[in-house]
């Protein structure tokens, strides 16, 4: 019995004739048409039972990253320490269902917050793993950044590093925000320069190099790469109307089908267009024109955190 690309799929036996006769010419015809129906017919059965198969197989995977993406989740920050000269808020709209960056919130002590934004070398579940792991190292020890922030991601570095792949890093900017004197300390592990929108000024509409923009440069290489690490730590001060915005390379390097990037001016532009906004708000108008941009396709995670000063 041959399948449809003439493989053969079974065999029909038959035994002597009870009549003792031979099989005639037609009785064999006969048998070959029964034979190619039947091994047509087997081939079907198989076929479905793959194709079951491979569905019930599909549903379970479907499940389990369903069940990945609201673990990460939780991972996010649920609630917002709450600050009297800082409105704030963050998001992430994955590539996938899980993805590798992370942002967070942590309150130090009252009065003391700390913005950390992070991207992860990879996507999906591999970027997913790395983005727990770091997140878990930070959390765990993130109250020594009071007395020694560099003492802080060092020790996140040598266990990162110790913790994963050769070829596994992470970029991540951390901040740490005074409630009563409007101080913002910071450390960029090779993270994109984020952009502080002073808000005493006014910048025309094509100049973006202007003092009243400002990017806080790295002060250190990435995370997780090199054994032997350390950072410097740098300083602000933010008055009220500063804007200060966190991202991640999956804005700014969105592509339209042109293959034309988003990019930094074109962010800066939406950040002008809805600075007066609230935090959240002015995030979600941004997300949605990066969305716009690329009529909605993402290959990349799309991660964000604004920061408002307030009188």
């Amino acid at each position: 019995m041959l399948g449809r690309d003439s493989r053969l799929v079974g065999l029909i036996v038959l035994g002597p004739r009870l009549s003792e006769e031979s099989y005639s010419s037609e009785d064999k015809h006969l048998l070959a048409a029964v034979a190619l129906q039947a091994g047509v017919a087997l081939e079907a059965i198989r076929l479905g039972e793959n194709i079951a198969q491979r569905i019930e197989v599909e549903r379970r995977v479907a499940q389990e990253m369903e069940f990945a993406r609201e673990v990460q989740n939780r991972l996010f920050p649920q609630k917002l320490p709450r600050m009297r000269t800082l409105e704030y808020a963050g998001g992430c709209t994955p590539a996938l269902q899980v993805g590798g960056d992370y942002y967070d919130f942590l309150e130090m002590k009252p009065g003391r917050l700390a913005l950390v934004l992070a991207d992860i070398a990879g996507k999906g579940v591999s970027g997913a793993l790395l983005m727990a792991n770091l997140q878990a190292n930070l959390r765990s020890q993130y109250a020594i950044a009071l007395d020694d922030l560099p003492r802080l991601l060092a020790s996140v570095n040598h266990l990162f590093y110790e913790n994963t792949t050769d070829n596994s890093y992470a970029t991540m900017f951390f901040a740490d925000y005074d409630d009563s004197s409007c101080r913002l300390r910071y450390v960029n592990c090779g993270h994109l320069p984020p952009l502080l929108l002073r808000g005493n000024k006014r910048f025309k509409e094509q100049d973006f190099q202007r003092a009243d923009l400002e990017r806080l440069q790295p002060t250190s290489t990435v995370l997780g790469l090199f054994e032997e690490w350390e950072c410097s730590v740098q300083e602000v001060q933010l008055t009220p109307g500063d804007l200060l915005v966190l991202y991640t390379d999956g804005v700014t390097e969105a592509t339209d089908a042109e293959g034309e990037e988003f990019g930094e001016a074109r962010l800066i532009q939406s950040l002008r267009a809805h600075r007066d906004c609230p935090a959240a708000s002015l995030l979600e108008m941004i997300v949605d024109d990066v969305q716009k941009f690329t009529s909605g396709e993402q290959n990349d995670d799309i991660t964000l955190v604004i920061a408002q000063c307030r009188a």
